[in-house]
This record gives structure tokens, C-alpha cells and sequence, in this order.
């Protein structure tokens, strides 16, 4: 009986995001401490939801980690298979906020140090999903455990999934970085990029076309790029091109997190078993719902009633 949703993998850590809107992390003097992570985010939205959700992952045997599996606890999040790291700090983030793609550095320790031994055959078999995303396949040992995760998973029926959230700054060999992904991405994953993530993971411009192509070409099925203010689009090998305009927002608080929340929905509509496009509309919601909140999602009776009366 699968009795987990979303199993996520990856990393672990705390946004530190700045209190001055729309300054570089130069000029930010005071920041605000939140639980981050892209799969981790993912993981709390899908709980909020009311789907089941565990992570695997490593974090320092420090306060910051002991906030971080208090506050997945607090969320209705399995944390059994997180990994306390010794002699690790738990990694951190300084971001700036912004309602554009945020300014950041990363202090990464203990996340990079997921054990294998954590992605066990049981815990996939009790799993409908499997996620992670570019930034926790940037570094080993998790690297490691996550690929080989993802290739009994396959085996196992799984339906994969992946943020490609690449960024320079976290893997700048490039070229490693493309080989790495070509292999998770072969055993088809739910694909969930950014116009922006396109234009650093292939360091230059590319049409919707060429982008859809390439990750076609890779053994992916289904591409969802999401383009900010022009809209989502999704190429499916099946169902073809479906777009859908953004929602209008007129006070953006803060971006951090908002793709997590949007993909956290478009999974929890999958699971649901809803259309793609239903799906994308249940996602804008959730991220809406984020853009308007510095943080993760605001504490609300009845988010997951919200999702369902919107389709």
C-alpha cells in the first residue's frame, strides 16, 4: 500500500532572507530566518495540502538543524529519514527579497551528505512520487544516493519528478552538470523549469521550441515552463502544447519559494488525478498564495479547499 505521496530528496537548509526589498545582498543589513530548501518546500506545501509527505535528507547536529526537523514535525512532514551529520553545520542561504529572481550566496555543509543507505527499496515501494531537484544533484555524496534512488524508483513504477533549478553559482561546471541531469532525466520525470533556470542551464537564449526539443529528446514527457508574467507553458508528448496566461498580482511580498508552491500544487493535482491544465491552474493558486507572503505559505484553516474550488 503506497502510503507516502511525495517522497522528496535533496536539500535541507535555512533561507535567511533580507528584510530590505529589492536591494542586493550588499546593501541587505537584517534578515529574517525561514525553513528552506526547494524540496523541502515542496514537502511542507504537499503536507499543507493534505497529502503525505517524507524527505530524505542531512542536516547539522546543530540548533539550525533542530529548527529545521521541529518545523517539518510542526508541518506534518516524516522526518525519519532526515541524517544528522556530525562535525556538519546545517547549510544556509542569504537571499534578498525581491519580486524578481532574488539575489543569493550559499553556505553549504551538512546537505550535500545524504547516505545511501537512506533510499531504501521498502521506502520507495511505500512512495507514489519521487523528487528532487538540480541544486541537491550539484554535489556528492548526494549526488550519488539520489541517482541511484531514482533508478530503482523507476524500476520500481514510481512516477519521478525534478525541479531544474540550475544555477552557476551552485555547480559551475556546466557541462558536468547536463551529464548528471540527462541521466535523472532519463527515467522521465515530471520536468518543472523556469525561463530563467533555461537561460543559465544553457548559458544563452533558447526558444519554447528548442527547449521543449532538447528535454524531449532526453526521454522526458512531460515539460512544464513556467515564464513569470507571460505564463506557464506545458509540451506533452501526448496531450501537445497547453499555455495558460499568469494571474495578476498586484502586491508581490516575496519570489523565494513561489516555484516550490507552484510545483508542490501541480503535484498534489496529479496525484488527484486532474488534467494538465487543471493542474497548472491549482498551481498558479498555490504560488499566488505564496508571491503574496514573505515566507512559506501563511498558516490558513482549509488551503487544501481553496486548491479544490478553483476547478
Amino acid at each position: 500500500m503506497k502510503t507516502i505521496d511525495i517522497l522528496c530528496i535533496g536539500e535541507i537548509l535555512i533561507d535567511f532572507i533580507g528584510h530590505e526589498k529589492n536591494v542586493s545582498i550588499s546593501e541587505t543589513k537584517n534578515y529574517h530566518r525561514f525553513l528552506g530548501g526547494s524540496p523541502t518546500n515542496v514537502a511542507v506545501n504537499a503536507a499543507r495540502l493534505g497529502l503525505k509527505s517524507a524527505i530524505i535528507a542531512s542536516c547539522g547536529k546543530d540548533g539550525l538543524g533542530d529548527f529545521i526537523v521541529d518545523k517539518l514535525k510542526d508541518n506534518d512532514v516524516d522526518t525519519s529519514y532526515i541524517h544528522r551529520a556530525s562535525g556538519l553545520p546545517t547549510s544556509i542561504i542569504l537571499v534578498s527579497k525581491s519580486i524578481d529572481t532574488p539575489d543569493f550566496t550559499a553556505y553549504r555543509e551538512a546537505d550535500c551528505v545524504i547516505p545511501e543507505e537512506l533510499v531504501t527499496d521498502a521506502l520507495l515501494d511505500l512512495s507514489k512520487i519521487y523528487h528532487t531537484t538540480c541544486f541537491a544533484l550539484s554535489k556528492n555524496p548526494a549526488r550519488n544516493s539520489i541517482l541511484k534512488g531514482a533508478q530503482r524508483a523507476s524500476e520500481l513504477g514510481l512516477q519521478l519528478s525534478i525541479d531544474l533549478n540550475y544555477s552557476e553559482k551552485i555547480w559551475p561546471d556546466r557541462k558536468k552538470a547536463k551529464e548528471v541531469i540527462s541521466e535523472y532525466l532519463s527515467y522521465n520525470p515530471l520536468l518543472k523549469l523556469s525561463i530563467d533556470d533555461c537561460y543559465r542551464y544553457f548559458d544563452g537564449h533558447k526558444s519554447d521550441q528548442e527547449i521543449f526539443d532538447y528535454f524531449h529528446a532526453l526521454g522526458v514527457s512531460t515539460i512544464c515552463l513556467t515564464r513569470g508574467k507571460d505564463g506557464v507553458t506545458i509540451s506533452d508528448l501526448d496531450k501537445g502544447l497547453i499555455h495558460q496566461d499568469a494571474i495578476k498580482i498586484d502586491d508581490i511580498k516575496d519570489v523565494t519559494g513561489a516555484g516550490d508552491a507552484f510545483w508542490a500544487g501541480f503535484l498534489y493535482a496529479q496525484i488527484q488525478e486532474k488534467s494538465l491544465k487543471e493542474s497548472i491552474t491549482i498551481a498558479q493558486k498555490l504560488a499566488t498564495i505564496k508571491l503574496q507572503n514573505v515566507g512559506r505559505l501563511p498558516d490558513m484553516v482549509g488551503l487544501k479547499n481553496i486548491i479544490n474550488d478553483i476547478v
